[in-house]
């Protein structure tokens, strides 16, 4: 197992858990829900999803965006297998969208402009004249 894997692990320990199993599911999945830091927007969190074949899926409520999925190799040793960063801090620091989640609308919206329901509606233009993935603020 990695350092980064090790640490990814340990940090989740403290974190508040819930079980499929105490509700008597088979095959538990078990989250848990942990402070991840502060952004510009608030509060963030980690969520960590987990089963018993060694799988663990970290997301944070900044973005939608994975932070570490931890998987087993062949031989059984856990190794993560997505680019992510340690902190929110380091998400908002450098706003590449890593690991991001694809917002409201993926893609562009020509001219920022749609219609709904008979009443058109003009969105940020952030490529050009056009609306990118979710405009300015993007999906956070």
């Amino acid at each position: 197992m990695s350092d980064l894997t090790q640490r990814r692990r340990e940090r989740r320990g403290s974190a508040e858990t819930f079980s499929k199993k105490e509700a008597g599911i088979p095959n538990p999945v078990k989250l848990t829900q942990r402070p991840f830091g502060q952004t510009p927007y608030g509060d963030a969190a980690l969520y960590t999803f987990a089963n018993d074949n060694g799988l663990e899926v970290s997301i944070t409520n900044y973005g939608g965006a994975i932070t570490s999925i931890i998987v087993p190799d062949r031989s059984g040793n856990p190794g993560d297998v997505v680019f992510g960063y340690e902190t929110v801090e380091e998400y908002v620091k450098h706003p590449r969208f890593m690991g991001a989640l694809i917002g409201r609308y993926a893609n562009r919206i020509a001219q920022g402009k749609f219609s709904l329901n008979g009443i058109e509606y003009q969105l940020a233009q952030n490529n050009g004249a056009n609306h990118l993935h979710g405009g300015v603020k993007a999906f956070h």
